[in-house]
């Protein structure tokens, strides 16, 4: 298995739990929360955001909070 099929793979599932947390939270949560409930890093979990918030599954409806685009 190449290396790229197993990281996409990873940012798939990281995706898929990004987006439960934030579907689960009932209210916009910042990065750093996310991460620590997940527990990854918070840069890690910033740059899955902004590809979620790029596809239309994340929104931002204050400043450096983020919810899940239901």
């Amino acid at each position: 298995m190449s290396s790229i099929y197993r990281s996409g793979f990873k940012e798939e599932k990281m995706e898929k739990k990004v987006l439960n947390v934030l579907k689960k939270a009932g209210k916009p949560l910042r990065p750093g929360e996310v991460a620590e409930i997940i527990g990854e890093e918070s840069k890690t979990v910033s740059k899955i955001i902004g590809d979620l918030k790029k596809q239309g599954k994340v929104i931002s409806p204050k400043r450096c909070f983020y919810a899940a685009n239901e």
